[in-house]
C-alpha cells in the first residue's frame, strides 16, 4: 500500500470517528433533556444525521484536499517533462529529414534509419509514461477517432512477425469516442496474439465488425474451456512454455472493464474469437 493510501486511510477514519462521537453525543444529549418517542424521534435523529453528514463532508474536503493536490503537480510536472523532451526529439527527427536528402551511401542510410527508429521508440516510451501515469490518477482525456484507421494501423505495426499470416479486415469508418490510447493497445494486444497463437498450417486472422460487435478470430489451437474464466486473469499463460509474462489480456479486460466495453471470447472448431462490443463508445 503506497503512502497516499495510507494517508487517506487514515485521514477518513480519524475524521469518521470524530463525527460519530460528535453526533452520539448530540444524540445523548437531546434524549436526555427532550426524551425520544415516536413523536419527537424525526425531529432529533434526522436533523443529527444530516448535521453529521455536513460535518463530515466540511472536514473530508479541507483535510483531504491536499493529499490530491500532490496529482495536480504530477499531471503539471508530465506535461513540462514531456514538452522539454519533445524538443530535443524534435530537432533529431529534423535533421534526420535534412540527411536523409543529402546521404546516398547506403551503409550511412541504415545507419540514419536505426537513429530515426531509435528516436521514434524514444517518444514513444515517453508517451506511454504519460498515459500509464494518467491512467493512474484517473486524468485520461476521451477522444474521437475510427475504428478501421486504428485496426490498419495495428495490423501495420505487425508486418515484421505476421510472416504468412493473412490477414482479412471487414470494418467500416466507424467512429468511436474513448480513451484512443488504451483502445490502441487494446488492438495490439488482441491482434498480436492472433498472430502469436495461430496455427502453423494456413495461419489467418479475420478482423470483422457487425451490429456493434468487434470480433477478431484467429484460426489456431481452441482455448481450453476450463480456462475461458481465468484467461483474463494477470500472469494467466494457458501454455507456460510460451513467451510472454501473461499480462497482454488482462490490461485488455481492464480497458474493457473501464469504458464498459463487453467481451468474451467464443471457442469455434478451428480457433477463437474475440467479441468486443462497442455500443458504449461509439458515436
Amino acid at each position: 500500500m503506497n503512502s497516499k493510501k495510507k494517508d487517506f486511510l487514515v485521514s477518513i477514519s480519524i475524521i469518521f470517528t470524530f463525527c460519530l462521537v460528535v453526533i452520539l453525543y448530540l444524540n445523548y444529549f437531546f434524549i436526555s433533556k427532550f426524551g425520544l418517542n415516536q413523536e419527537n424521534f424525526v425531529y432529533v435523529i434526522i436533523p443529527l444525521i444530516f448535521l453529521g453528514l455536513a460535518i463530515f463532508l466540511s472536514f473530508s474536503i479541507s483535510i483531504l484536499k491536499p493529499l490530491f493536490k500532490s496529482d495536480e503537480k504530477l499531471e503539471l510536472s508530465i506535461k513540462e517533462t514531456i514538452h522539454e523532451l519533445n524538443i530535443p526529439v524534435s530537432t533529431i527527427q529534423m535533421n534526420i529529414q535534412l540527411l536523409e536528402k543529402t546521404i546516398k551511401d547506403e551503409k550511412s542510410i541504415k545507419r540514419l534509419e536505426r537513429i530515426k527508429q531509435a528516436s521514434n521508440n524514444l517518444l514513444k516510451l515517453y508517451e506511454n509514461m504519460e498515459y500509464n501515469i494518467k491512467k493512474e490518477i484517473d486524468k485520461i482525456e476521451k477522444r474521437e477517432f475510427y475504428l478501421d484507421e486504428i485496426i490498419f494501423k495495428s495490423c501495420d505495426k505487425f508486418d515484421d512477425i505476421k510472416k504468412d499470416t493473412k490477414i482479412v479486415v471487414n470494418v467500416p469508418n466507424k467512429a468511436l469516442l474513448s480513451d484512443l490510447n488504451g483502445f490502441e493497445k487494446t488492438i495490439d494486444n488482441l491482434i498480436s496474439n492472433a498472430i502469436k497463437y495461430n496455427s502453423k498450417d494456413s495461419p489467418l486472422v479475420e478482423i470483422t465488425f457487425k451490429d456493434s460487435i468487434l470480433s477478431i478470430y484467429n484460426n489456431g489451437e481452441k482455448i481450453d474451456t476450463k480456462n475461458l474464466f481465468i484467461v483474463f486473469e494477470k500472469y494467466f499463460q494457458e501454455n507456460p512454455s510460451n513467451d510472454g509474462f501473461g499480462l497482454g489480456l488482462a490490461m485488455v479486460k481492464e480497458f474493457c472493464d473501464k469504458n464498459k466495453i463487453t467481451i468474451n471470447i467464443e471457442t469455434l472448431e478451428f480457433g477463437n474469437k474475440f467479441n468486443l462490443n462497442l455500443k458504449n463508445i461509439i458515436i
